[in-house]
């Protein structure tokens, strides 16, 4: 039987770090850390999301500029709000709360954001950093994937690495930072064949396609690593229907995969904290180059 990685647990310590480096430069600096989020629409899911990363910043120190936009809003709309924040010196990072409701085009309305602000890590400019090995803030959901494996002790180098989704907020970003630690990795995605062969030859096996519990133990490598990205919320029982009470389940069946692997996240408690965790991490670093404070992440945003 496996262990469950404790995402929350590092979360936590990486806060106490945070809030440490903030009190360390704030004198100098003259101002805390700012992060904007900018959400459009009332989807559910994004507004639990935004509400934790407004405690987050709450908890450690970095001052929260919250907008919200009714879905009828235009792109214009949008883009003109973040120029405005572009400018706004007390502003550090810029989210994009994705996804975004139908009709917008995430990638045009991103790319308007200062690459030296863009604390999802999602800019243009900031991936190809990714790819070239530059420093510059990461994509938050495979930073804290890395930061929770090297933490765990978990060897990378190496070793076959399957990622199952090829999203550009995961999967992509994900594939390159495995590769940048010497990993040999291949990319699962809807059209691949014979999935279930393909991931049982992974070590590690990292799965954000997106679809609750794909993945079962017949998908599973005995003594693998699994981490799984995705988070949903699923009837307790189906035959109720909307009046059945929900629960929270990942992209992986843990329950049956469980006792066959050698390590596995949990969720909730898993990856989705380290993905606020870093989008903090993002952040306070881009206020230390603003400000002229030394960086102090080199670890977590190699």
């Amino acid at each position: 039987m496996g262990f469950k990685i404790n995402g929350k647990k590092l979360s936590s310590e990486i806060e106490q770090r945070l809030i440490h480096e903030i009190k360390a430069g704030e004198e100098n600096a003259g101002r805390p850390p700012g992060l904007a989020v900018i959400r459009v629409g009332d989807d559910p899911a994004s507004e639990v999301y935004v509400r934790n990363k407004e405690k987050a910043c709450s908890r450690i120190g970095v001052e929260s500029f919250g907008f919200h936009f009714d879905e009828k809003a235009s792109t214009s709309d949008l883009i003109s709000q973040i120029n405005l924040l572009n400018e706004n010196e007390s502003v550090d990072g810029i989210l994009l709360q994705l996804p975004l409701p139908s009709g917008f085009n995430d990638q045009e309305i991103l790319k308007v954001i200062n690459p030296n602000k863009d604390a999802d890590g999602l800019h243009t400019l900031n991936l190809g950093k990714l790819l070239k090995g530059e420093r510059g803030p990461r994509s938050c959901t495979p930073a804290g994937v890395m930061a929770l494996l090297a933490n765990n002790e978990i060897s990378i180098e190496g070793k076959r690495v399957v990622v199952v989704g090829r999203s550009i907020l995961v999967g992509q970003p994900m594939a390159l930072m495995l590769q940048a630690a010497n990993a040999t990795v291949t990319v699962a995605h809807s059209k691949t064949r014979d999935l279930d062969a393909l991931t049982k030859e992974a070590d590690l096996l990292i799965v954000a396609a997106g679809k609750p519990n794909l993945i079962n133990a017949k998908y599973v490598k005995k003594d693998a690593v699994v981490i799984d990205v995705g988070i949903h919320r699923v009837p307790v029982n189906q035959s109720l229907g909307k009046d059945s009470p929900y629960k929270l389940c990942g992209d992986v069946d843990f329950e049956d995969v469980f006792s066959k692997v050698r390590a596995i996240t949990p969720v909730p408690g898993g990856v989705g904290p380290m993905t606020v965790s870093m989008l903090l991490v993002n952040t306070v670093s881009m206020w230390q180059d603003h400000c002229g404070l030394s960086f102090t992440f080199g670890d977590l945003l190699p």
